[in-house]
């Protein structure tokens, strides 16, 4: 894979990861104070999103790919692991909070004694992951804008 094609995938990849958990950082201020019934019947929109987290993956593995095939530069290379790292961190966040939230309501189709509480620790998950997802694209750019050819200036 050359250098250009592999920068631009970072790119794609990595801003298409941020749509899903932007979409929950945007939607959390109308969510979050909604009544259990009205919260688990918006809540269903979300249903078959369990495959978008594919793009996290890879968003992981082409930011270390570029990291590999940049390594020979320093920014590039660094930048590139941290946006890998971020991605890396997304998954940790989710299966720390958002996935233990998912399992305790069935996907939030059954209200469990504490359902406040995992709705608290299900949409901070995703605003926390949406920081993360924005910070690992702006690394995964820099990286991309900070590489030079072998010989230029």
């Amino acid at each position: 894979m050359t250098v250009r094609v592999a920068q631009f995938l970072v790119i794609i990849i990595s801003a298409l990861a941020l749509i899903p958990s932007g979409a929950h950082l945007a939607a959390l201020p109308n969510k979050i104070a909604l009544p259990q019934s009205e919260y688990f019947t918006v809540q269903a929109i979300y249903y078959g999103w369990a495959i978008l987290g594919l793009l996290w993956l890879a968003a992981v593995t082409i930011n270390a790919l570029l990291a590999v095939i940049v390594r020979s530069q320093k920014w590039p290379f660094r930048l590139s692991v941290a946006a890998a790292l971020c991605f890396a961190l997304v998954f940790a966040v989710f299966f720390l909070w958002t996935f233990p939230a998912n399992q305790a309501t069935n996907n939030w189709r059954t209200a469990p004694e504490n359902w406040a509480t995992l709705r608290q620790q299900w949409e901070h998950s995703h605003a926390a992951n949406s920081v993360f997802l924005f910070v690992a694209l702006c690394l995964a750019t820099l990286s991309v804008l900070s590489w030079r050819r072998t010989g230029s200036p």
